[in-house]
């Protein structure tokens, strides 16, 4: 009797492959930086042991659909040169004795930005023809500059998959599938796994030892100057206290903005396309009605009918815009709200914490 397949649950990244990953995206930013992955499936975990970058070559559009604005590097994963190369790669790794199973590729992003289409054919290529348990890594450079590791695990969902791949992406056909934006990734939980070695080294590193009792300091200046600043290899990091505003949520607003301009765009592009299916049925109307009322007149002269489908040859209706490009937009635009709460409410946390240097009157009251 075969196993029943068990679906993926989770991925389990090692520490090594997390930091290629994060050195090649730092090193290509700001274009993007794709690679693939390997590892192998255990009972429903993703373990990805090992990654390598993927050589950036110019490819013929290929997509399927034409609106695609041509990226080589964000489009090398699915290139017929890139698949033959990793294929290569993969043979080599296999020869040395290292897990040599395709699970996957990995990109990097800006400010969240990866929800676009060279993204999705990418996936969805990976899913229909290499293997169907593979999942894609997305490291944001900028987020992660800013002290936090952004490193998220994604998977087309079931339902977004069938509807791809039959390309029906009409308003009828969404009502149908009731498939949503939310509904195009499905995101699994990430665990980065370090080797025994590794992790007796991190707890064997030298911490500094207080022998006397100190002042605190009076301002964060002084605080970044005192004497244990430099005296361990793990320095300690006081960003954290600053009260600035980061360019990083000045610049994610002006993302969400144009992402919200783009959504007001195809909006008044599918409202363009009923106004004008609306002109055509009723032009429809009034020939059928004006035909029937010339059958009418000729059945009682005993003439022979006129056809009534000639409308068929003689109107065009308006093709419907796909609606694709919304959803990906709309669920660009989930992306960068969420991300501009989560470092609002960091930075509301601290400038409560200092409320009372800041407003000392305020508490008296």
């Amino acid at each position: 009797m075969a196993e029943k397949e068990v679906p993926l649950t989770a991925v389990k990244v090692e520490a090594l492959v997390v930091m290629k990953i994060i050195k090649h995206g730092s090193q290509s930013f700001p274009t993007t930086a794709t690679g693939s992955i390997v590892g192998m499936d255990d009972n429903g975990i993703l373990e990805i042991t090992n990654s390598f970058p993927f050589p950036v070559v110019e490819m013929p559009q290929d997509s399927h659909f034409d609106n695609i604005p041509p990226n080589p590097a964000a489009a090398a994963p699915r290139a017929k040169s890139n698949v033959a190369y990793q294929a290569e790669m993969i043979r080599m790794l296999r020869e040395v004795n290292v897990d040599a199973n395709n699970v996957g590729w990995y990109t990097s992003a800006n400010m969240g930005n990866f929800v676009n289409m060279n993204v999705i054919e990418n996936q969805f290529f990976y899913q229909k023809e290499m293997n169907e348990k593979t999942a894609f890594l997305v490291h944001d450079v900028s987020r992660s500059a800013q002290g936090s590791l952004s490193l998220r695990a994604f998977r087309l969902s079931p339902k977004f998959m069938t509807a791809f791949k039959e390309h029906k992406f009409t308003t009828e056909e969404l009502q149908k599938s009731n498939l949503r934006y939310q509904d195009i990734f499905v995101e699994l939980p990430i665990e980065i796994h370090n080797s025994h070695l590794i992790t007796s080294f991190l707890h064997q590193l030298q911490c500094p030892k207080v022998s006397a009792p100190t002042e605190l300091p009076p301002s964060l200046a002084a605080l970044e100057s005192g004497p244990f600043v430099k005296d361990t290899i793990l320095d300690p990091n006081y960003d954290n206290l600053s009260l600035s505003i980061d360019p990083y949520l000045e610049k994610n607003c002006d993302l969400l903005l144009e992402s919200i301009e783009t959504h007001h765009t195809e909006t008044n592009n599918y409202q363009y396309y009923q106004r004008s299916l609306a002109r055509e049925q009723a032009k429809i109307t009034a020939w059928q009605t004006k035909r029937k009322a010339e059958n009418a007149s000729r059945a009682t002269l005993k003439q022979p009918p006129l056809p009534e489908d000639e409308w068929q040859r003689l109107f065009k209706l308006p093709q419907e815009p796909s609606r694709l490009e919304t959803m990906l937009n709309s669920r660009q635009v989930e992306q960068y709200s969420r991300q501009v709460d989560s470092f609002v409410s960091a930075t509301t946390s601290k400038m409560f914490a200092v409320k009372g240097n800041l407003m000392p009157g305020e508490l008296a009251k």
